[in-house]
C-alpha cells in the first residue's frame, strides 16, 4: 500500500455553500476513497496556500487518482497536487539503491 497527500482548494460556490449548510466533510471523503479501492487515514482543513489536506492510502496512484477525478469533477475543489509518501525505511532502502546502481552513470556534460 501507498500513502498520497492531496492538497487543493475549494472554489468560492464551496466556501459560500459550506457556511451557508457547515458539514463536517470527512465522512463524505471516507466514502469516496473507499468507493475507488483507497482508505482515507486523514482530512485536514488547512492554513495557508492550500484549504485542505487528504492523506489517503492505496494499491496504486489510479486509486487515489479515481477519487480525486471524481472530487474535481464537482467543481468544488480545484488546484489539486498530489504526491506519494514512503516511509524512512523505504528511502533508505532506496539510497542502497542507488548506491549499488550509481557506478556507471555521469553526470551531464561530464562524458569522455
Amino acid at each position: 500500500m501507498s500513502i498520497f497527500i492531496t492538497q487543493g482548494n475549494y472554489t468560492d460556490q464551496a466556501i459560500k455553500g459550506m457556511i451557508d449548510k457547515p458539514e463536517d466533510r470527512k465522512a463524505a471523503v471516507t466514502g469516496l476513497m473507499e468507493s475507488v479501492g483507497a482508505k482515507l487515514l486523514q482530512y485536514y482543513i488547512t492554513t495557508g496556500e492550500y484549504d485542505f489536506m487528504v492523506i489517503a492510502e492505496g494499491d496504486s496512484v489510479t486509486d487515489v487518482m479515481a477519487g480525486l477525478m471524481i472530487a474535481g469533477s464537482t467543481g468544488s475543489v480545484t488546484n489539486l497536487k498530489t504526491v506519494q509518501a514512503v516511509t524512512t525505511q523505504e528511502a533508505k532502502s532506496a539510497m542502497e539503491k542507488a548506491k549499488t546502481a550509481r557506478g556507471g552513470f555521469h553526470a551531464a556534460g561530464t562524458s569522455k
